[in-house]
């Protein structure tokens, strides 16, 4: 009888280990999806620190606002962002993608305001530093290329979140649409794109004034890409054209 309780005992604490090793398990493999639904912002928020401080170092003349106002107030959002939501998960609040668009679109038109100051200073006063004028250039020319990176980044097929729970369920939906959806390959049937992979369409467009080898899907996308070709070619065919003249 002894005999047999005991043995009855060994049976039942193994069955209790295992189902603790299983939980543990189901635990792990829940945690892990969760890991692979979430992308982090910090390189997004890389980027639009980066477009912060190339706009605090333009001249004040190209600035709206008293000098450093408006680097500030964006500061300030991206610090609460940041503090609230570090990272992009699909059960995330919809004020968090609304402060981050709303964020984005500050910083976008900052950046336009700024070229606009800056062509109307080619053309309507007299500007005899074209080195400093050419740094102006360089700057608001950057800035586009990381706005719309972001733009590309947080609107691509609903956002990051949306992206994560589409491509988790096998959906491939897509306002861009990149070379590795289309090579039908096992190995990128997993791929999804990160933030180095929209500012690479960002800085692509930007130079070729046209998509490359990523193409735009929806209305959404053509108009950034447009947006975003018309901006740097007047940065670079009025700006540094006339900042070559000056220095000659």
């Amino acid at each position: 009888m002894r005999a047999a309780e005991h043995e009855l005992s060994t049976v039942a604490d193994e069955a209790i280990a295992v189902a603790q090793r299983g939980s543990r398990a189901a635990e792990t493999a829940l945690l892990t999806m969760q890991e692979r639904l979430e992308e982090p912002r910090w390189p997004a928020a890389i980027a639009i620190a980066a477009a912060i401080v190339f706009s605090a170092l333009l001249p004040g003349k190209l600035t709206f606002g008293p000098p450093y106002s408006l680097p500030v107030f964006e500061a300030i959002l991206l610090a609460v962002l940041m503090v609230v939501a570090p990272q992009s998960r699909p059960d995330e609040p919809s004020w968090h993608r609304r402060l981050a668009i709303g964020m984005i679109a500050v910083v976008n038109a900052a950046n336009m305001l700024s070229l606009g100051f800056l062509i109307n200073l080619l053309f309507n006063h007299n500007y005899p530093n074209g080195t400093r004028l050419m740094l102006s250039g360089v700057l608001i020319w950057v800035t586009n290329v990381l706005v719309f990176a972001l733009w590309f980044w947080e609107l691509d097929a609903g956002g990051p979140h949306r992206r994560l729970v589409d491509r988790a369920h096998g959906r491939r939906a897509s306002d861009l649409l990149f070379p590795q959806m289309t090579t039908g390959d096992a190995e990128d049937a997993g791929w999804r794109p990160g933030f180095v992979d929209y500012v690479f369409v960002a800085f692509t467009t930007a130079t070729a004034f046209s998509p490359t080898d990523t193409m735009p899907m929806s209305r959404v996308a053509k108009v950034l890409m447009m947006l975003e070709a018309l901006v740097s070619l007047a940065t670079i065919g009025l700006v540094a054209a006339r900042a070559v003249n000056i220095i000659h």
